[in-house]
């Protein structure tokens, strides 16, 4: 029974994977992840930028594109010195940062990302309550995590200490932040794809030969070859959303 539950937890772990190395992983996940920071992008041109539990470091080489300056941070000094090696420019740094603690001064940047990070931590709050602070008074927080349909501590994901429904995610952002607008990321599907999806009780689809001809059959790529033209993120069909994508001003301080 113990060796059972043990197999079905490494099980859990590998179909779970977290950290994203866009040169081993597959273009459409990368995508996925990319498309926040496309997002982002216009809220950080010309602006200083922390990228909290930047991991690897491709979203804050992103940034840099159009932001003056983009300081990436993660707790694991491996990562941060892939990513260091990987992504440094001019314009980026990466250092090791806590993110329930920043390492900071009060009022240090314009623009704080956070994305698919505050559901792995115990204290939640902390980062809003960080992001607020190093924040200047104009600051914007934009910040994600998987939309859950009722928020639960014990996820399917194990790396993931809490998943938010959307009222619970808004309002802990409301704790650090005067103004709160919700948006939605969510792959392109056709109405086929979104009823085989439906029918899909099984997970049939997850398989490898069956997801390509699926795909070929609905029109709506697999996620392994999903592009940015495949992904949104808006305001609208909020309950089809995958992730929640939050843009916070005004930091309570």
């Amino acid at each position: 029974m113990r060796a059972g539950k043990s197999r079905a937890r490494i099980d859990r772990v590998l179909s779970h994977p977290e950290r994203i190395i866009p040169d081993e992983t597959e273009p459409g996940v990368v995508a996925l992840h990319l498309a926040r920071y496309a997002f982002a992008a216009p809220w950080c041109t010309g602006r200083e930028v922390l990228d909290v539990a930047c991991g690897a470091g491709y979203g804050a080489a992103a940034l840099a594109e159009s932001a003056r300056l983009v300081v990436g941070g993660d707790r694991d000094a491996d990562t941060i010195a892939y990513a260091s090696r990987r992504y440094a420019r001019p314009n980026v740094r990466f250092e090791v940062v806590d993110a329930q603690a920043l390492p900071h001064a009060d009022a240090s940047f314009d623009v704080v990302c956070s994305f698919e990070t505050i559901e792995h931590l115990d204290d939640p709050k902390a980062l809003v309550r960080e992001a607020a602070r190093v924040l200047r008074p104009e600051g914007i927080l934009l910040v994600s995590t998987p939309q859950a349909p009722r928020t639960t501590h014990a996820p399917e994901n194990p790396h993931h200490r809490v998943e938010f429904a959307r009222d619970d995610f808004v309002r802990l952002l409301h704790g650090g932040f005067g103004d709160v607008q919700l948006y939605g990321q969510r792959r392109r599907e056709t109405r086929s794809h979104r009823l085989l999806r439906r029918l899909d009780v099984a997970g049939l689809r997850r398989r490898s030969r069956l997801v390509r001809r699926a795909s070929a059959i609905t029109g709506t790529p697999a996620t392994e070859f999903a592009t940015g033209d495949d992904i949104v993120i808006d305001q609208s069909d909020l309950d089809r959303a995958a992730e929640l994508v939050a843009i916070c001003r005004q930091p309570l301080t």
